[in-house]
């Protein structure tokens, strides 16, 4: 059998689903891609045995049905570097060779038997299924995913927690010393269910989704879940356990606040975090009258710097240590002109969040907050 396909779809599709395959896989064939080409479609299959990535891609050409494995980094290193044009390829059933033509050269490559590879485990039928704008569930993903831990022991920390109520979902993240809440009031799914989205295919969502795609189904029972888009299916399994209650932790009034332009207040730690301790990271924020002061110090090599914000502030004098790394993540990843900061005392988590809330679309994060040596 042969057929055609464009060169650069087909590219860009098993680059996409290369990001699910495994440096070190147990099955020698969970190195290949898996070639199932009918009806005038050609249908890519990409798994580590815990993941599958399914995508599609049209053939301009087809004469007769096949199904073969061909090692993943061969089929892309040899068509990485082609401009876009027809690809055809010749699949041999008798001894699995394949060859392929391009308009500059050829190639030959011997595939493997398609039946040793292992499929996805479907979701039950009683499954809870979710539909969700692209948007919004990269938002969340884009907003939650720097929260969550590499923990081997709480697993359930290892993702981000889709909550969802019958008028609004919330995806929250958190290692114990940062919290992301982000509160989508857009979504009215009409159900109270939950699960954790593992954090690696949380990384893969965020790469191969657009947010011009159409809204994204995720179908979930209780321990795996199937996520799809117009072309592109996604099955994995869930963290399972009882995500931690995320709402316990935030403090509900914050006495000491102050409004700081983002960009502003990125650019400032970007440049403090050079002369913070290597180790510790210590930022130390002190705000008093309309100005925000950032502190580094690494006594060691006797190094330190400070900047100075203007901010809105009118309270007390206070003063409180962060993570400068985490900080500047937060300030990166929120995308308002003004954030605040919220702190109630230098030993409770300070909160940040946009000055100008969306009702439609809460966002919270919180830090713990570092001891600070007088």
């Amino acid at each position: 059998m042969n057929f055609k396909v464009s060169s650069s779809a087909l590219y860009s599709r098993l680059t996409a689903a290369n990001k699910v395959m495994g440096s070190k896989n147990s099955m020698p064939i969970l190195d290949c891609f898996l070639f199932d080409v009918k009806d005038g479609i050609i249908t890519i299959t990409a798994s580590d045995s815990e993941k599958y990535f399914i995508t599609n891609v049209p053939a301009i050409e087809q004469n007769g049905d096949a199904r073969f494995c061909i090692p993943a980094k061969t089929i892309l290193d040899s068509i990485k570097e082609l401009a876009e044009q027809p690809l055809s390829i010749e699949f041999n059933p008798e001894n699995l060779e394949i060859r392929g033509k391009h308009n500059s050269g050829t190639f030959k490559v011997v595939a493997q038997d398609a039946a040793p590879y292992p499929m996805p485990k479907t979701v039950d039928e009683n499954a809870t299924t979710l539909h969700i704008p692209a948007e919004i569930l990269l938002n969340g993903i884009n907003r939650c995913l720097f929260a969550t831990a590499n923990d081997e022991i709480r697993l359930v920390m290892n993702g981000i927690y889709f909550d969802i109520q019958p008028e609004y979902i919330v995806f929250a993240g958190t290692d114990g010393r940062k919290l992301v809440r982000n509160r989508n009031h857009k979504v009215k799914s009409g159900i109270t269910a939950g699960f954790i989205l593992p954090k690696k295919v949380s990384s893969i969502l965020k790469t191969v989704l657009s947010k011009d795609d159409d809204d994204i189904q995720i179908t979930f029972d209780a321990d795996k879940a199937c996520i799809k888009s117009e072309d592109m299916t996604m099955h994995f399994r869930l963290i399972e356990g009882r995500y931690p209650n995320y709402n316990a932790v935030i403090p509900e009034s914050n006495p000491y606040k102050a409004t700081v332009d983002r960009l502003a207040l990125a650019s400032a730690l970007k440049r403090v975090s050079v002369f913070c301790n290597q180790s510790s990271g210590l930022v130390k924020v002190e705000l008093s009258n309309n100005t925000l002061r950032l502190t580094g110090q690494d006594n060691e090599y006797a190094t330190s710097a400070e900047e100075f914000l203007i901010c809105e502030y009118t309270n007390n004098p206070i003063s409180i240590g962060f993570s400068c790394q985490f900080l500047l993540e937060i300030a990166n990843i929120l995308n308002d002109e003004d954030l605040t900061i919220e702190v109630a005392d230098p030993s409770r988590p300070g909160v940040i969040r946009p000055a100008q809330e969306n009702p439609e679309d809460e966002v919270l994060m919180l830090l713990m907050p570092m001891r600070v040596e007088e």
